[in-house]
């Protein structure tokens, strides 16, 4: 039996959970979840990870009892769709507080005692909206908001359990999502103007190798290349 610690990482099927994946690979036993799919697939063949296939909006114990140790949890999963207070109706509102913020905070919920057990460390990815909102991202910036709430709080109970929260801000990242969103706002996607996803990555690790007297609860990364709004 493994002695690795083990990392479960959502969203993991591409993009930033991918890059944190293998970012974290060499040194963690992993658990990928998504909903699914050829590329999760692939993701866990490639890092010989263990696949969480999961719809995120409705967790259930029984969707993780299987899990066993978490050392650490890393949020990458979210949605945006972008649209003013006028435009954006009840029911995006509702899939976006869903999927940014009950399913990060049910999961984490599930699986405290396995990260109690291990006084482990809990990653969240935000947003440079979770700090600042901007005109048309009201659904998306709000649930950010709350999310960095929801980390706040977590990061103050669980201090005495010994378990360590990190919410990271990322400004515009070279992934789909962000292609999308650059469709969305009707402009052109420019990559090298945005931060790879293994920069973020990269502040992942940074945050989860720090020696135990340190605690990184926040950490802000930005293109050097700024790009508008976030």
């Amino acid at each position: 039996m493994s002695e690795r610690p083990t990392a479960l990482v959502t969203g993991a099927s591409r993009g930033l959970g991918a890059a944190i994946a293998r970012a974290l690979a060499p040194d963690y036993d992993l658990v990928l979840g998504g909903r699914g799919g050829a590329d999760l697939a692939l993701m866990c063949a490639e890092l010989d990870a263990r696949p969480l296939s999961v719809d995120l909006t409705a967790l259930s114990p029984f969707d993780v009892a299987g899990v066993g140790r978490v050392d650490l949890l890393v949020h990458s999963a979210g949605m945006v769709k972008l649209g003013s207070v006028e435009d954006t109706p009840a029911e995006v509102w509702r899939a976006t507080y869903e999927l940014n913020v009950i399913a990060v905070a049910e999961l984490t919920r599930l699986l405290l005692p396995e990260l109690r057990a291990t006084r482990g460390h809990v990653v969240i990815i935000n947003s440079g909206a979770g700090l600042r909102a901007h005109p048309g991202w009201v659904s998306y910036a709000a649930s950010k908001f709350a999310l960095r709430a929801f980390a706040d709080v977590l990061r103050q109970e669980e201090a005495p359990h010994g378990i360590r929260v990190t919410t990271i801000y990322p400004g515009r990242m070279a992934t789909d999502m962000q292609r999308e969103v650059r469709e969305q706002e009707g402009g052109e996607f420019q990559p090298d103007r945005y931060l790879t996803p293994d920069s973020v990555a990269r502040a992942v690790l940074a945050a989860v190798t720090t020696s135990p007297d340190a605690h990184l609860t926040e950490i802000t990364i930005r293109p050097s290349a700024q790009p508008p709004h976030q």
